[in-house]
């Protein structure tokens, strides 16, 4: 019977783990800087200038855009039911919505938002109120 080494083999079952999870190729540049993540507190959010926007669950992100170019690739400046401005993930499904929220707190894929700029048949990651 062959001996296994444990250390080795534990040491190369998670480097596997963490290449596997941590590719920063995939997705978009607001995904790769967080925009969307859950959050409790501005700490949470890692990319300077977003906060923990008060949504239930959180929503990292920026507050106040003017326009699309106020924002990162993949997001866009959402005119907000609340009366402000923020940038929002763009999506195609729910699922591209929830790659850093839990399932109690998933924000939806959304065609009925107002974007700034007036771009029209486009979806937005909307976290719940």
């Amino acid at each position: 019977m062959a001996r296994i080494n444990l250390p080795a083999f534990f040491l190369a079952v998670v480097s596997v783990s963490v290449a596997a999870c941590g590719d920063d190729s995939s997705g978009s540049e607001a995904q790769r800087r967080g925009v969307g993540a859950a959050c409790t507190s501005n700490a949470d959010c890692v990319e300077a200038g977003q906060t923990c926007l008060g949504f239930k669950g959180g929503y990292c992100g920026v507050q106040g855009c003017s326009k699309a170019g106020d924002c990162p690739g993949g997001s866009a400046c959402v005119a907000h039911t609340d009366g402000k401005n923020y940038c929002f993930l763009i999506c195609n499904d729910k699922p591209q919505c929830n790659t850093f929220r839990p399932v109690d707190v998933e924000a939806n894929c959304s065609s009925s938002v107002t974007f700034v700029d007036g771009t029209k048949g486009a979806k937005a990651c909307v976290p719940p109120s």
